[in-house]
């Protein structure tokens, strides 16, 4: 949908105003490497996506709050006593837990219109949130001209998830939104925050984005569980290693002490350990066009989520297998959270017709469920359009 159309259906909700009307805007991810690596302190290899979210937004004279969506039904009208409240299962619980982080801040947010259009596939790992959440604190950053700088901004994002929505995820998500290049990957080390902006020059082949249409919601399953088994495996570490976090740790110390992690937590850990380690092999076989090796990471990528995180489900492992079969294909993944959600596939290009072809029937002969195919290119973050 085009800003001109965004613009007819602002009016619809809220009417003319002498205020000015602005758009802005946050691209989705994908993650190529390094999943579950980001709340673990560990390296993750993101990148934006030409996918995400516009946000219309206007001032208002009043301190209520109007929050619309043309993906969603709900429409909200909130006074400033009701800002601070959580909605069940509501998309705007990421843009109201962005304004909390404000508030808690000092920040008072007087009133505004906000009118949100994303065409990121919702619930499929993608990062919707993560999209709705930054464009919501880059909009009120500048609207409100109050200087603060990008990573604070990716930070409150963070933190509205964590803090308001309940999901502990690392900064990832939020990052890659906000900071992303045309072109590039970003190396981003989740400890330190010290990020690498990596150039991908993929030739004939590209990124393909498959939904398998098996949605997650990340409060529901069993996200927090990973985490806080995460944070069980560095406990029983900590106890006789030097490290701050599990991404840190040697699969050296990881076999030291396999009995005491227990079978489970030995697992999980190596998971983290490996995919930490596997971004820094990812990142310099990117620097030198490698992507036969760049591919097999992904592959292997893919059984430590399934086998070692257990992240992946039945579905997912269907239709990694079936897309690996099929020609010009180098390496497929599951990305995100896992649970549901997308796999991303390295492709010739030229593949790309007959792959969806045939991928789309087997993968709907194999599980009942159709899948969608998004073809996506390596873009440039957050941002301000024009209205």
């Amino acid at each position: 949908m085009n800003i001109q159309e965004l613009n007819e259906h602002f009016q619809h909700h809220y009417g003319d105003s002498a205020e000015a009307l602005r758009a802005f805007y946050a691209p989705g991810r994908v993650n190529l490497l390094g999943d579950h690596t980001d709340y673990n302190g560990g390296l993750v290899l993101p990148s934006a996506i030409d996918y995400g979210t516009t946000l219309l937004v206007r001032r208002r004279s009043d301190k209520v709050v109007k929050l619309a969506s043309r993906n969603f039904n709900l429409v909200a009208f909130l006074s400033a006593g009701e800002l601070q409240q959580k909605y069940a299962d509501h998309w705007i619980n990421y843009p109201l837990g962005v304004i909390d982080q404000f508030r808690q801040r000092g920040i008072d947010i007087a009133g505004l219109d906000l009118l949100y259009s994303g065409d990121i596939p919702n619930g499929a790992g993608l990062s919707s949130s993560a999209s709705v959440e930054v464009v919501t604190a880059f909009a009120i950053n500048s609207l409100f001209e109050l200087g603060l700088d990008a990573l604070t901004l990716v930070q409150m994002a963070q933190a509205a998830e964590n803090d308001f929505v309940g999901v502990n995820c690392g900064i990832m998500d939020q990052y890659a939104s906000a900071m992303g290049q045309v072109g590039h990957v970003m190396k981003l080390d989740c400890g330190s925050l010290a990020c690498e902006q990596v150039p991908v020059e993929l030739g004939d082949f590209s990124f393909l984005i498959v939904n398998s249409n098996q949605r997650r919601e990340l409060t529901e399953s069993k996200y927090n569980e990973r985490f806080s088994e995460s944070r069980a495996a560095l406990d029983v570490l900590q106890q006789s290693e030097s490290v701050e976090t599990l991404a840190q740790a040697t699969l050296e110390q990881l076999q030291t002490h396999q009995e005491a992690l227990g079978d489970m937590l030995y697992r999980r850990a190596r998971h983290v350990v490996s995919e930490h380690n596997a971004v820094k092999k990812a990142a310099e076989l990117l620097r030198n066009n490698d992507l036969v090796q760049f591919g097999a990471l992904m592959d292997q990528s893919h059984v430590s989520m399934r086998d070692d995180y257990e992240t992946s489900t039945s579905v997912l492992d269907a239709l990694v297998d079936i897309s690996r079969r099929q020609m010009g294909v180098l390496g497929a993944r599951l990305t995100g959270a896992g649970f549901g959600g997308c796999v991303v596939v390295l492709i010739e290009s030229a593949e790309l017709p007959e792959f969806q072809k045939f991928v789309a029937q087997e993968y709907k002969d194999s599980t009942g469920l159709s899948a969608d195919f998004y073809p996506v290119s390596l873009a440039d973050g957050a941002r301000e359009l024009s209205a």
